[in-house]
């Protein structure tokens, strides 16, 4: 989907909308499971009239700033070519200042790293919406408490089993079962606000404000707990590319922030009558015989809000793979028709690992409470900050709009961020560890394949050079086509080294290919290729690739075939360079980081793999590359 396409209407409109409810709204729809409970117990607030009406207040205008104005108003309008999410905005920040090159760098860490913590974000939602939905159990039946460690480790264990298999046909019942879990939430509510209709006048700000004055350093600490609110409100933004802007906006104020506020406020109206409830006070507003099709509903709703953490995860691996921040992994696409549905097995039993031990570590929802809200206000900082550089930059808008237009969501994130850093020993360390661990890997990555690339270079022999000195005097040659990929425009691959070194032959057309990827979402067939003659039937072709294309190689070559150039798919061999890094000491890395590239290196999907290569007519010659 492009941002010049136009906007959606009548049926498509309404798919659109409720495919939005259970994608994008599924993590921040389970958040009145167990945030509300979590803001009193966690700042040990006392369940009166006025601190209750104070902290309902808080919860409406936290949602209300930062779901409504940041990121439905302001954050969805900065869309890179219809596309959302923390690296298309790096993406779009980065082209914004690529005349200051300094201020480039220091956005791109700033990116990764938020990139990076994403998966701290990642580890923890699952386990805490799970946990959260299974521990109805112990409303039903308090002997059943001892169970919902073991029945949420098996929910997540199905979870992440099911996902070779993709979503498929059960993706289409995300958002139906969204919405029912929306239209009970509310309705839980609603009586408990009928029975008890003051709660409404939290919707006034002067409550919150009056809470705050009255209990500054209470407030500050129910800040940190305030957060599990709204986590899942970067999906937003991440998932526009999927659905637009229009549809995402109608679901949100239709549906998702309506019942929402009705479900908080219902809770709210119960404590005010029944301030023992607090220990659940969720599933307390439900009658006893609701409680196990509640139950039952609140685990569906989970997984859903976990399967779509767990689906962009996938995402930002393919999109951080593409742009040289991660190692090829081995990527299965789990749909023909849907080429975004992909499945990273690496990635989803190391996320899978992560989820087990923080549930079995923490071993309730409340206490991943504690690890919940560092990451995700890390990455709204980080959000803020890139949107400032986007429409200052990129769109030219005065300097004062921009402060304006950013500056309020940035104290408010910061004020965020400070409440859950107090957090950090109580269990925020663990997504940080995870995060850092990440950020470690893609740094090392990036830093070197640069290193790589450059040692390549030092030791290269130009192209037309070589050609020019190979054809004084030309090896034989046999038919078909040879397809030498090449790392560096115009130079010679090594491949071609060792094809001549040992089999002394050339083939009838030679194809010289450089894969690009840019900081771009998506690049057509229009710009996907360029070519250059060399002579002699050979040619240096360069193929475009945005980081959210499928980098399809041999679909990409047939586009050759109106400039002269014929592959018959039989007779085309690839080669590749498999090259054998030795690390050294002294190229610009510590050498533990430099062992850490060589491991990743050596362990990396095949480029073939990746690059969608017919394995069966793939050829690899190896060379040794110190770094």
């Amino acid at each position: 989907m492009h941002s010049r396409s136009a906007p959606p209407t009548g049926a498509k409109l309404a798919a659109l909308t409720l495919g939005a409810i259970g994608v994008v709204y599924g993590d921040i729809g389970t958040s009145p499971l167990y945030a509300l409970k979590e803001v009193f117990g966690h700042a040990a607030i006392a369940l009166t009239r006025d601190n209750i009406l104070g902290i309902l207040s808080m919860v409406f205008w936290t949602l209300t700033v930062v779901v409504s104005l940041k990121y439905v108003l302001l954050i969805l309008r900065a869309d890179n070519n219809g596309e959302g999410g923390l690296i298309a905005m790096l993406a779009l920040a980065s082209q914004a200042v690529k005349g200051k090159p300094a201020l480039r760098r220091g956005l791109l860490v700033l990116g990764i790293f938020g990139t990076s913590i994403f998966f701290g974000d990642g580890v923890i939602t699952p386990a805490i919406s799970v946990l959260g939905a299974v521990e109805g159990l112990g409303v039903l039946a308090p002997g059943l408490e001892q169970y919902i460690v073991p029945l949420s480790l098996l929910v997540l264990t199905l979870l992440f089993a099911a996902q070779r298999f993709g979503t498929g046909t059960v993706g289409r019942m995300f958002g139906p079962i969204c919405a029912l879990w929306f239209v009970v939430i509310a309705a839980l509510g609603i009586p408990h606000i009928a029975a008890n209709p003051e709660v409404i006048e939290a919707l006034s700000p002067h409550h919150a404000v009056r809470f705050m004055w009255q209990h500054p350093g209470v407030s500050f600490v129910a800040l940190g707990a305030m957060v599990l609110c709204v986590t899942g409100a970067e999906a937003l933004y991440a998932d526009m590319g999927h659905f637009g802007k229009r549809p995402i906006r109608l679901a949100w104020f239709a549906l998702a922030m309506p019942a929402l506020v009705i479900n908080y406020f219902g809770q709210g109206a119960m404590l005010l009558v029944h301030p023992e409830h607090i220990r659940n006070p969720f599933y307390e507003m439900a009658p006893t015989w609701a409680l196990l099709p509640l139950i039952v509903l609140a685990t569906l709703a989970a997984s859903i809000a976990s399967q779509a953490l767990i689906s962009a995860a996938f995402s930002v691996t393919k999109q951080a793979t593409q742009l040289g921040y991660l190692p090829r992994l081995r990527t299965q696409h789990t749909s023909v028709r849907e080429t975004g549905q992909i499945y990273i097995p690496f990635v989803n039993w190391g996320l899978y690992a992560c989820v087990v031990l923080a549930v079995l570590a923490f071993g309730s929802s409340s206490n991943l409470a504690s690890a919940y809200g560092i990451a995700v206000t890390i990455d709204m900082l980080i959000t803020t900050v890139m949107t400032f550089f986007v429409i200052r930059h990129g769109w030219r808008y005065p300097l004062a709009a921009c402060i304006a237009a950013t500056g309020f969501f940035f104290v408010v994130d910061a004020i965020f961020f400070a409440a859950n850093a107090v957090k950090i020993l109580q269990g925020g360390w663990f997504p940080l560890v995870i995060g850092g661990v990440m950020f470690t890997l893609m740094m090392t990555w990036k830093q070197g394949r640069g290193l790589m690339s450059q040692r390549l270079r030092d030791e290269a022999i130009e192209l037309k050079d070589f050609l020019a000195s190979v054809f004084i005097s030309p090896p034989q040659r046999v038919e078909g086509t040879a397809v030498f990929l090449s790392a560096e425009r115009g130079i010679t691959p090594n491949a071609l080294l060792h094809n001549l070194k040992h089999n002394k032959v050339l083939h009838g057309q030679n194809l010289f290919v450089t894969v690009r990827h840019h900081e771009k979402p998506w690049i057509g067939f229009d710009k996907r290729v360029e070519v250059e003659a060399l002579g002699h039937c050979c040619w240096q072709v360069t193929l475009n690739f945005g980081f959210k294309n499928d980098p399809d190689v041999p679909e990409a070559l047939q586009l050759l075939a109106g400039r002269g150039i014929d592959l018959d798919e039989m007779e085309t061999s690839y080669f590749l360079s498999r090259d054998i890094v030795v690390p050294t000491i002294g190229s610009g890395m510590a050498l533990w980081r430099e062992k850490l590239f060589v491991s990743m290196h050596r362990n990396a999907a095949a480029a073939a793999d990746f690059l969608n290569l017919p394995t069966n007519r793939v050829v690899e010659l190896g060379s040794k590359v110190e770094i």
